[in-house]
């Protein structure tokens, strides 16, 4: 009798916890709340592509001039074919489209091995310059170190690497004047170990092409300001000595608030990117890049490619040529997008819930907002 007392008393505490709890995060994290807020991202009938955009790809039956660029040493192997085979599953195994793959060392024969084996499309392996991966004259490389070993005292992401600022300079200026990416016209940029959540059943190059899309994203957040201190001040001063360069219908007000006085830290997260490459490759772009360059701050500070990228579409680019891929679930550690739609979460392996747009660094929001 006891024991049946006991445990009918442990089920009503049991009970009346848990819908305690529900009523909790009900009414701090439910639909409306302030603590979590509506969701953002573009719905079905904004962007009916979002659902059913296979008719895109029968428009064009041939591919688009365009591959897969993906920067890797040796020792991201396993990483890498981890996201090689996702990214085959989901979208390459009916398209086809080559990959070329960048090193500043050779790629060991292992590697070449075990990566071309994870595809039936062309693969190709190339050696960076060194002059596009090592100090130009101009800088001064003491003023670099001091820079950096500042950085690192202050506990910055990245602060103390030199090879991440050649990353992020090659990146910004170089790897589409690499010989095996200057045949093409556009390029998917791919990293080790990210992941492809959802089915693409469609060719997101065509779709650039078809539509004029110059460059397309997934997750776009804050940049971490102690990076760039000088970027925008440098990027004022390019817009006033090149106004030739500037259209007056760009993406101004997505980089910034206050009308170009200053920089709002939104950027494109450009370790997922598509892009048409003669973008990168125009006298705007390049005046930009090389206007930057000279500065040194990809040295003396630690300037990324996802801002340089990301303030170049804002101020030459209008809005109808950047476009949200939200149909595409992407993750790169330790942040993901995943859509809302029902409709697409059918082809997904991932929870909206989870998705970096609903959180408060993120700038969807903004983006819808200029919309």
């Amino acid at each position: 009798m006891y024991k049946q007392y006991r445990a009918t008393l442990l089920f009503i505490v049991t009970f009346i916890s848990f819908l305690g709890l529900f009523y909790y995060y009900y009414f701090h994290y439910g639909p409306g709340s302030s603590t979590n807020p509506t969701l953002v991202q573009p719905s079905i009938k904004d962007d009916p592509n979002l659902i059913n955009p296979h008719h895109l790809q029968w428009k064009n039956k041939t591919r688009a001039n365009a591959a897969f660029v993906i920067l890797t040493r040796n020792g991201e192997l396993e990483t890498l074919r981890k996201t090689i085979q996702q990214l085959e599953a989901r979208f390459n195994h009916k398209f086809n489209y080559p990959y070329v793959f960048l090193n500043d060392v050779e790629f060991t024969q292992e590697f070449k091995e075990l990566t071309s084996s994870m595809t039936s499309s062309k693969t190709e392996y190339g050696l960076i310059p060194k002059e596009h991966w090592s100090y130009p004259d101009w800088i001064d490389i003491p003023k670099a170190d001091e820079a950096r070993r500042k950085m690192a005292e202050a506990g910055i992401i990245y602060g103390d690497s030199l090879s991440y600022r050649h990353m992020c300079r090659f990146n910004s200026g170089f790897f589409y004047r690499h010989p095996l990416v200057e045949k093409y016209e556009y390029y998917w940029r791919v990293e080790p170990g990210v992941e492809f959540m959802c089915d693409i059943d469609y060719d997101p190059f065509l779709y650039m092409k078809e539509n004029n899309k110059k460059y397309g994203w997934t997750i776009s957040l804050i940049e971490y300001e102690s990076t760039i201190p000088t970027l925008w001040k440098t990027v004022v001063s390019f817009m006033q000595k090149y106004p030739q360069y500037i259209p007056k219908n760009n993406l101004l007000d997505f980089i910034s608030y206050d009308g170009g006085r200053s920089y709002n830290l939104c950027h494109f997260w450009s370790n997922f990117e598509i892009a048409d490459l003669k973008f990168l490759r125009s006298p705007e772009y390049s005046a930009f890049f090389d206007y930057l360059d000279k500065t040194g701050g990809f040295f003396y500070e630690r300037w990324g490619d996802a801002p340089v990228h990301s303030i170049a579409a804002g101020i030459f680019l209008n809005k109808s040529e950047v476009y949200f891929f939200n149909n595409i679930g992407y993750r790169h550690e330790p942040f993901e997008h995943c859509p809302l739609a029902r409709e697409l979460q059918k082809k997904c392996h991932c929870s909206a819930e989870d998705s970096f747009d609903n959180t408060p660094h993120s700038c969807l929001r903004r983006w819808m907002e200029i919309s």
